[in-house]
């Protein structure tokens, strides 16, 4: 059961705004102690806050969705990252495998409904997976979409019914990078071939200069998000 009011939470978020993500994740930890998890598709920003994270003495569950998509240096990234930090990150699969879904549809379904394709890969096996759990520590920041551009620091996520957390929500791109560069945060070599946001191979694309940060993702569809950061979908 949550212990914060939802005005409690926005108040608490409200102070934060002026906290550090190691402040924040400490008080996440301290509030919810084994209780709280931390979903991560390993962009700069989830590697960040591992590396934050590795310095503070938690029992934070920390997860990939594995869609059975993702390119194979994401997950060699998972390899580079818990070695480093002496951290496990679980892959979370689908009941489903990739074979038995493409099997059941005729084929993939990533470029004809991909908002299917996320539902069946990432967001029923999150549901699934943050059962049980009081909150959970997500790495969106508020400049990188406008679905994105109101997210509290914390607050009560109706849509999975818990707390989420959000340490980056504030920071800007370069804060991001700034402290991966400083601190020597593994991070994904596809960065350096112009991706900019890296999710399923099939739907994830490097982006030109002066396009939008997320460009690359779902290209010739209008969406941007795979529904996890979402809240009326």
């Amino acid at each position: 059961m949550n212990q914060y009011s939802e005005l409690e939470l926005a108040a608490v978020s409200q102070d934060m705004e002026s906290w550090t993500p190691q402040e924040i994740l400490a008080w996440s930890i301290g509030s919810f102690g084994d209780k709280i998890a931390m979903a991560t598709a390993f962009g700069a920003e989830g590697c960040a806050l591992i590396a934050m994270l590795a310095e503070i003495p938690n029992s934070v569950y920390l997860f990939n969705l594995e869609t059975g998509y993702q390119f194979p240096e994401t997950l060699e990234l998972r390899t580079q990252l818990m070695g480093k930090y002496g951290v496990f990150v679980h892959l979370v699969k689908s009941d489903q495998s990739v074979e038995a879904m493409e099997s059941r549809f005729g084929g993939p379904i990533y470029g004809t409904d991909p908002d299917k394709c996320c539902n069946i890969r990432k967001i029923v096996p999150l549901r699934q997976t943050i059962e049980g759990y009081e909150a959970w520590i997500s790495a969106i920041r508020r400049d990188q979409s406008s679905v994105r551009s109101t997210a509290p620091i914390v607050g009560w996520d109706k849509k999975f019914n818990l707390v989420k957390v959000n340490p980056l929500a504030n920071w800007s791109k370069k804060d991001v990078w700034d402290y991966v560069v400083k601190n020597d945060v593994p991070y994904n070599p596809l960065y350096d071939l112009g991706y900019a946001s890296i999710g399923c191979q099939p739907c994830t694309r490097a982006i030109s200069d002066g396009e939008d940060e997320r460009a690359g993702r779902w290209a010739g569809f209008a969406k941007k998000e795979c529904g996890l950061h979402v809240q009326n979908s």
